[in-house]
């Protein structure tokens, strides 16, 4: 497995996205993911507080045993975890990441991430209170998550010479290019990493959805018909299918194409795919290899309608 850089860590090139886990997952389907992406290679794995209402922390410490010290362990706060319990407020930000560490069964994250912007805390604050953080060894590196790129670049400013945020992780896919507008320029400007989350669409990319078909049993789509309404769009599945056919002709899958593409993003880090099986994981992991031809980069972006 390649590794890649997020700040002072090395990370592996195909991550573990947790979501799954204390939701659809319970501990002992948990464990056997993590296994398979230990063996996999994968050492970076990406969670957050609001996964599972903390059991995605609580069931992926408990995986990993004496194990946490080979992988990357990141995660994030800020969502709504109850009443005062959300937010860059620097009280909060230091009990969000002391109930993580608690429930990760872990020392320090060497990831921590801000989950999505705070409109009612100056940014500096909530860097101030990450920095502390720092300083104390509780957390090796900060990000954040759904910030736009003047957003990034306020926080740049704001950070004066405490700590930075280290990454940034956006929706990016080959069916939401969104970030290549503004906020990948801006990580290049910063040299941040950029992690890419919903890297298969929630699972349109993998070939598993198919134009007029009702989404497979115990999928994620088949169970949560507003993310069915969001993603199952005529446009994407069609698109899809063209990138699918495409993906044929060179001897690969979709996934692999989806996972390759995002990986030949300069500033792409880590594509951290959720999973649900064992066999989700070294599907995933071993997607990311293939280094696609110029010739067949620019007919991926006239099928997905992007200039080249």
């Amino acid at each position: 497995m390649d590794t890649r850089r997020i700040g002072s860590l090395d990370v592996s090139a195909v991550g573990l996205g947790c979501n799954n886990f204390g939701t659809r997952l319970d501990y002992y389907a948990t464990a056997s993911v993590v296994e398979a992406a230990l063996e996999a290679g994968i050492t970076f794995f990406d969670t957050a507080d609001i996964y599972g209402r903390g059991r995605s922390e609580e069931y992926l410490g408990s995986a990993l045993g004496a194990r946490r010290d080979r992988v990357v362990l990141a995660s994030k706060f800020g969502m709504e975890m109850g009443p005062g319990r959300h937010g860059g407020a620097p009280g909060y930000v230091r009990r969000a990441v002391e109930d993580s560490l608690r429930r990760l069964r872990t020392d320090h994250l060497d990831l921590c991430q801000l989950h999505r912007p705070d409109p009612d805390t100056p940014i500096a604050r909530t860097l101030e209170a990450l920095d502390g953080l720092v300083r104390a060894g509780k957390v090796r590196e900060i990000g954040c998550s759904a910030f736009t790129a003047a957003q990034l670049a306020e926080a740049r400013a704001a950070a004066g010479p405490g700590a930075k945020f280290a990454s940034v992780q956006n929706e990016y896919s080959l069916l939401h290019r969104e970030p290549e507008r503004e906020v990948l320029a801006e990580c290049g400007r910063q040299g941040m990493a950029f992690l890419p989350y919903y890297p298969l669409a929630s699972g349109v990319l993998t070939g598993k959805h198919r134009p007029g078909a009702s989404p497979p049993r115990n999928t994620r789509l088949a169970v949560n018909p507003d993310w069915a309404r969001r993603f199952l769009t005529e446009r994407n599945l069609a698109t899809a299918a063209a990138l699918e056919r495409l993906a044929a002709e060179q001897g690969r899958t979709l996934l692999e194409l989806a996972v390759s593409w995002l990986l030949g993003r300069a500033a792409v880090a880590s594509v951290i795919a959720g999973a649900s099986s064992p066999a989700q994981v070294r599907a995933n992991a071993a997607a990311g290899g293939w280094r696609i031809a110029p010739d067949v980069l620019a007919r991926i972006d006239t099928l997905t309608g992007e200039s080249p």
